[in-house]
């Protein structure tokens, strides 16, 4: 079923306040900083909530009721959080029924996009999208759905057309939500610049980070893909940036990643940081001063307080 068929229920803030008795606030404090909840807008640009997250949001509050801390229970999925209320599960152990589940749940895509069902791909993402919130969406929905479709790829069961769709598809959708995310009016830093290098032309992962960066209420500068090295470091400072980030998949050749930094490096200014993330091996295998690799999607957090306290 088309999901634009039904008009599904949606509730305005004032309604979720009263319906769950999470003040107004905390709710907008909540979608900063956890990607939860992830509001519509209506025809006067006012948040409403469909009703699957005010569901979510009741187990919130009866959890926090018992005693949870928000920190530990707002970027969780639903199933992980009920088990967690019945007192089925500790919250680890939810976690891990959780990640099971979500684990269950990736491999429907791959049919969907092997009989180029865009349609029903993205209705999909978008339901994940908004039970779990933009955190949550990236990071246990996005990354590993990312290398499931490459190995399907890699094995010949998907064609380059259909991994492309997938690519777009997901695009889109974090674009639109990265700028549904709401803006602080003092930003807090870092402001990073994103980008690849020219024989990288790999995207996704640049707007994984991008959307992890901006929930934190960083700035970002994003210029695509396959940038030259000394556009980079003119972009970087017309900008005024405090951290570069780049990305590399295995695709790339480790000699121009390392000689592509150490280029880098001697055009940036002392003061600006160089962040690497991605899949390829030499990032790992190969430490380079004055770069940070950043192992993981989870590892982005801890980068910018790091960067903060310094």
């Amino acid at each position: 079923m088309n999901l634009r068929d039904s008009a599904p229920i949606e509730l305005s803030i004032s309604a979720v306040e009263r319906d769950t008795g999470i003040g107004k606030d905390t709710l907008r404090v909540w979608e900063r900083r956890y990607g939860f909840p992830t509001p519509h807008r209506d025809a006067n640009g006012e948040r409403i909530y469909p009703m699957v997250q005010v569901e979510k949001l009741r187990v919130i509050k009866r959890l926090m009721d018992q005693g949870h801390r928000p920190g530990r229970i707002v970027a969780q999925s639903i199933e992980a959080l009920q088990h967690l209320s019945r007192g089925e599960a500790t919250l680890q152990s939810a976690q891990g029924a959780s990640r099971v589940q979500a684990d269950d749940a990736l491999a429907i895509y791959i049919p969907l996009l092997q009989n180029q069902e865009d349609e029903a791909l993205r209705a999909h993402l978008l339901k994940a999208l908004s039970q779990e919130g933009l955190r949550q969406f990236v990071t246990h929905w996005v990354a590993p759905l990312t290398v499931k479709v490459g190995e399907a790829w890699a094995r010949g069961d998907l064609a380059v057309h259909q991994e492309h769709l997938f690519t777009e598809c997901v695009s889109q959708i974090l674009r639109q939500a990265i700028a549904a995310v709401p803006r602080a009016t003092k930003p807090t830093g870092p402001t990073v610049l994103l980008t690849t290098f020219p024989q990288e032309a790999h995207g996704l992962g640049l707007l994984m980070v991008e959307s992890l960066l901006t929930l934190q209420g960083c700035r970002c500068v994003s210029l695509g893909t396959q940038t030259p090295v000394r556009d980079i470091a003119q972009a970087a400072r017309a900008y005024r940036v405090d951290v570069v980030g780049l990305s590399f998949s295995t695709n790339m050749n480790p000699n121009h990643i390392v000689e592509g930094l150490a280029e880098l490096q001697l055009l940036l200014p002392e003061h600006m940081a160089v962040w690497v993330g991605g899949q390829a091996p030499v990032l790992r295998r190969r430490p380079m001063d004055h770069v940070r690799v950043l192992q993981d999607l989870a590892a982005i957090e801890a980068a910018v307080q790091a960067w903060r306290q310094r």
